[in-house]
């Protein structure tokens, strides 16, 4: 079954433009990741900041909250999956599952305030561990249990992808 953009696996975009944020990850190097995470956290400072900070606009999408939890969850992930593909041969990396980290860590309950220097913190610490990638490491792989598969590049690509797909979840109309 070819992967499409209306699959639970995301590694289309790594093939094409986004048809919904239109963000052509192809287009990043792991030179630029680091950039993009430091960039990417002043979004969630004043997405926080909004009144309607905690409200979903429907039962299926995230409110601005939930979101950056979920980015501030997802620049520690792949600055651990990073680390993994720096230090092992083509590493399995752990299984996470976005929907039951954003239950169990409640996300909706969180402090607007806390997230936002949280998330900083962790899109700083990230852009640190992509900067310290020396150029001859982007093709050092791992890959996920579910056979999906990264070169650091790749990784960096997807990675870029989710934090600006979910800035632009909470900015546009």
């Amino acid at each position: 079954m070819p992967i499409t953009p209306d699959t639970k696996d995301w590694t289309w975009v790594l093939t094409r433009p986004c048809p919904e944020c239109g963000f052509d990850a192809r287009t990043v190097m792991v030179s630029d990741v680091a950039g993009f995470a430091r960039a990417n956290a002043g979004v969630w400072a004043d997405a926080l900041e909004r009144d309607d900070v905690r409200e979903r606009p429907n039962d299926s999408t995230w409110s601005p909250l939930e979101y950056a939890c979920h980015v501030r969850d997802v620049h520690s992930l792949f600055a651990e999956r990073l680390v993994l593909a720096m230090t092992h041969e083509n590493p399995v990396f752990p299984d996470w599952n976005q929907d039951d980290a954003a239950v169990q860590g409640q996300y909706h309950n969180e402090d607007p305030e806390r997230v936002a220097r949280d998330l900083t913190d962790a899109a700083f610490a990230s852009a640190e561990a992509f900067d310290a990638v020396p150029a001859a490491a982007a093709a050092r792989t791992g890959r996920r249990s579910d056979g999906a598969s990264f070169t650091i590049e790749t990784l960096g690509q997807y990675y870029v992808h989710d934090i600006v797909h979910h800035a632009w979840d909470v900015t546009h109309d």
